[in-house]
């Protein structure tokens, strides 16, 4: 698989990457998790992302991956939950990577996100300084930022991130124009996050309150020509091989699924003028489309 210098890191990630939410929920079994983990490792994939909001995603992960813990870059987000602390402040995030590093059984971190925090507690500086200081003492490698829209803006300008992990898709363009641009140019890694933009098609009718609702709705208004391609094919290699963009990272529990996304990855960059169409028809029909955090 296709594999990118991940910003002005030392860190080289796969095109791919692995959303790890889904392994994360108590209804998976141990059997299938472990399975799914060490494929994704052995078809080549050497990204995989997780949260402490992903409920036993870095337990597992840990138990079933640290013995290979060299053959895969691991990234975690950070910022709240931590019992006897109080959310966004200093401690709890150097608390909350002490944590992680403790579930995930390593020794280290490549990448540790802020989890979409507001634009306050970004300006306010001290769970930065967290971060900076996890790096410098070894546990972290590269201090990044998990958001949207003006709290992604601001820690894309700041020269304070070294990576940055946003909603990516052909129907949340709004960060191409704006964000990926200033990442671009100050040479900053990017995970673009919900690559297939939540997968709306799976749906003949709105689907009120699914997480995916805005999602369908853009996409039903901006009537993309997908000339022969599926949806699905069309959304994963967008994203992909958006200039700015080093992995996106699509989450699930099933190995066929996988390797169906590592095939769509594999069979490379979409026609130009394709591309060009979904730009369009995103600019032509945007109404207030912001980041969906």
């Amino acid at each position: 698989m296709l594999k990118r210098k991940f910003g002005s890191t030392e860190i080289e990630t796969s095109i791919l990457g692995f959303g790890a939410g889904h392994i994360g929920s108590p209804e998976q079994s141990e059997k299938d998790v472990e399975r799914i983990l060490n494929t994704v490792v052995d078809e080549g994939i050497t990204l995989i992302d997780t949260a402490r909001g992903y409920n036993l995603s870095e337990e597992r992960i840990g138990k079933y991956l640290s013995y290979r813990r060299r053959d895969y870059i691991l990234s975690t987000k950070v910022g709240y939950g931590i019992e006897g602390y109080e959310d966004w402040t200093y401690d709890c995030v150097i608390e909350g990577i002490n944590e992680a590093l403790r579930r995930l059984n390593t020794d280290y971190i490549d990448i540790v996100h802020l989890h979409s925090c507001s634009l306050d507690i970004l300006k306010r500086g001290d769970v930065i300084e967290a971060l900076h200081k996890a790096k410098k003492d070894g546990k972290i490698r590269v201090a990044a930022y998990s958001g949207e829209n003006k709290a992604l803006e601001y820690a894309a300008k700041s020269n304070l991130f070294d990576s940055l992990q946003c909603s990516i898709n052909i129907c949340d363009q709004r960060v191409i124009d704006n964000q990926l641009k200033i990442a671009k140019e100050n040479n900053i890694g990017v995970i673009a996050k919900r690559p297939i933009a939540n997968a709306p098609w799976r749906f003949s009718k709105r689907p009120e309150g699914h997480y995916c609702e805005p999602y369908w709705g853009r996409l039903n208004k901006m009537k993309l020509n997908t000339e022969g391609f599926s949806l699905h094919q069309l959304a994963l290699r967008f994203t992909a091989y958006l200039e700015g963009v080093h992995s996106c990272i699509v989450g699930t529990s099933n190995i066929k699924h996988l390797k169906e996304n590592i095939e769509i990855i594999n069979q490379g960059v979409l026609p130009t003028e394709l591309v060009k169409e979904v730009r369009e028809k995103f600019r032509a029909n945007d109404d207030n489309w912001i980041g969906q955090v």
